[in-house]
Formats: structure tokens, C-alpha cells, sequence
């Protein structure tokens, strides 16, 4: 058995914001240009993600808010959900596509046919909350996937490692207050979006890094804050909100991270994994904005957790 999933979905590339926004369709070609570049995807099992269905979204969504988002998708021209997030003609099939891939990489995971699976889907999630748009996602993708392994496979620890620049504070305002649900975030701070520097607590494990903070910065919070607070919760299954906008390169932020340390982390998250999650692990694509840099860290992401 191929032990890594690797889903998409075409419509991911359908997705468009206007012509110059940072979080485009080209992010999803680079990633897969690079993966069949250095015969990566020959050692995946390769899936189509299926539409997440309103069951799914509103576990972690209010029904209002799918209902407007569903009603609000223009069959022309661009709508702004908040400054930085719009919807263009095929926004809700990629974000419903998006959503889709978390569910199926958990339904995979949980039932042994792969060890572990990465979603490679735009819009990203991790600034949803339950009633809102930000920050480019529109519905929380990873919040989703966390959801139904509770809901449907009756995991009962979850475990959500965000290393993207930014805080996931759409994750936090979701499961704050959920005690199936641990998040531990990296992110810059003072920085977007402005929140989770001082609304740490036992299972919001919220980590802000000042600007500049390099790998070593990075990698001895994760071994000081995360690992201890993990060991506690002993989590069943982990997610991943798999951001590499905190590259050294990336144009949008000030961290200082190489490819090194994105294999670092992975093989840190797989280490957590396979000592209390049966190794589960399902991995969905945030940020990251230099293409050239994006491409190479997210293929040695996938490189990592298919033990390559």
C-alpha cells in the first residue's frame, strides 16, 4: 500500500480572486509541477477531492453562514467577502472541493487504507470561523476534516499543528471551547491577524514568534511549548494546517524558515503521530506565496510523510 494520499481536485485552479491577488491559482501548479518534477507524486495514491456536503460544513460552520455563502456566489464578476477574500464564478465549487479533500483524506486515514494524507486545495482555511470569512479561506478546511473524524470515527483527541506565518485564529474561534480539540500555533506576531498572542490556554497552545525569528527560533518553541503540551493530550489523530508562508522568501511576511525546517516539523509531527495516533496524519495546504519556495517546501513536506 502506497501509504501517502495526495488529493486535489481540477477545480482548485478555477478559483479567482482578480489577477494580481498573492493567493492564486498558480501556488496549486507549482506545488504538482514540482512533485512530478522530482517523481514524487509516483509514490503517492492520487484522489480527486468530492464536495463537502452541508452536514459536514455546519459541524463546525452556523447554517446561516453556508446558506450565505452558497446564496452570495456570483455566476459572474467577483464579490468581496472581506478585504482580502472574494468569490469569483467557480470559488464555491473549489472551496466545497477544498473542504471535500479534508473529509475523504480522514475517511482514508481512519480506515487504515493510507497512513497518512496531504490536501493540496485552495482556498485555504485556517481564518474561518464559524460565521465569517478572512483572510483569503472561506471555510475552514481543516476544521472540517477535524470534525468528521469526531463525529464519524469517534476519535476523541484531535490534534491540529499549525505552522503557518499567520495565527489560525478561524481554528481557534471554532474549537476554543471544544476539549476533543487541541491547536497548537505557530505564528509572527504583531503580524495578521492581530489575535492569539494573549489567548493561550491549555489546548490553544498559541505561539507568537517577533519577525526574523529563524529555524532554531522555531524549532525550540515547538520542542518547548508544543511537544510537552502534545505528550499531555496524546491526541489520536493529528491535523496539519500546512502553511510554508513563514519561508525565509516568502514576499507576504518575516520569518526565516528553509525547506530544512519544513522537513524538521514533519518529521517532528510524524514522531508525535506514531507514538499516540496510529501515525494518522492529514496534512491541507495554507499558505505560502513565493511560488519557487512554496513548491520545494511543500514537496518536502509530502516527501517526509511519505518517508521518502
Amino acid at each position: 500500500m502506497t501509504k501517502t494520499a495526495f488529493i486535489s481536485h481540477p477545480d482548485t485552479l478555477l478559483h479567482v480572486m482578480d489577477g494580481h491577488h498573492p493567493e492564486s491559482p498558480a501556488r496549486i501548479s507549482a506545488i504538482k509541477e514540482q512533485l512530478a518534477r522530482t517523481k514524487t507524486l509516483e509514490h503517492l495514491q492520487i484522489h480527486e477531492a468530492p464536495l463537502a456536503t452541508d452536514e459536514q460544513l455546519t459541524r463546525v460552520h452556523s447554517p446561516a453562514y453556508v446558506k450565505r455563502i452558497r446564496e452570495i456566489a456570483p455566476p459572474a464578476g467577483i464579490v468581496r467577502l472581506d478585504p482580502d477574500t472574494a468569490m469569483g464564478p467557480m470559488t464555491l465549487s473549489a472551496a466545497l472541493h477544498a473542504a471535500g479533500a479534508t473529509v475523504l483524506a480522514t475517511d482514508l486515514v481512519t480506515a487504515g487504507k493510507a497512513q497518512n494524507a496531504f490536501c493540496c486545495i485552495r482556498p485555504p482555511g485556517h481564518h474561518a470561523g464559524v460565521a465569517n470569512a478572512a483572510g483569503f479561506c472561506i471555510f475552514n478546511n481543516v476544521a472540517v476534516g477535524v470534525a468528521h473524524a469526531i463525529a464519524k470515527h469517534g476519535i476523541e483527541r484531535v490534534a491540529i499543528i499549525d505552522f503557518d506565518v499567520h495565527h489560525g485564529d478561524g481554528t481557534e474561534n471554532i474549537f476554543r471551547d471544544n476539549p476533543h480539540v487541541m491547536l497548537c500555533s505557530t505564528f509572527q506576531h504583531p503580524f495578521y491577524p492581530y489575535r492569539g498572542a494573549d489567548t493561550r490556554t491549555e489546548r490553544m497552545v498559541n505561539m507568537p514568534l517577533p519577525a526574523m525569528t529563524d529555524g532554531k527560533g522555531f524549532r525550540a518553541t515547538v520542542e518547548n511549548e508544543f511537544a510537552p503540551a502534545l505528550e499531555k493530550f496524546k491526541p489520536q489523530m493529528v491535523f496539519v494546517s500546512a502553511g510554508f508562508d513563514a519561508h525565509a522568501l516568502d514576499p507576504l511576511a518575516e520569518l526565516r524558515l528553509v525547506r530544512e525546517d519544513y522537513i524538521w516539523i514533519t518529521d517532528f509531527i510524524k514522531d508525535i503521530a506514531q507514538k499516540h495516533a496510529q501515525g494518522r496524519i492529514v496534512s491541507s495546504l495554507e499558505g505560502g506565496y513565493d511560488l519557487p519556495s512554496l513548491a520545494d517546501s511543500a514537496n518536502a513536506h509530502v516527501r517526509t510523510l511519505a518517508g521518502l
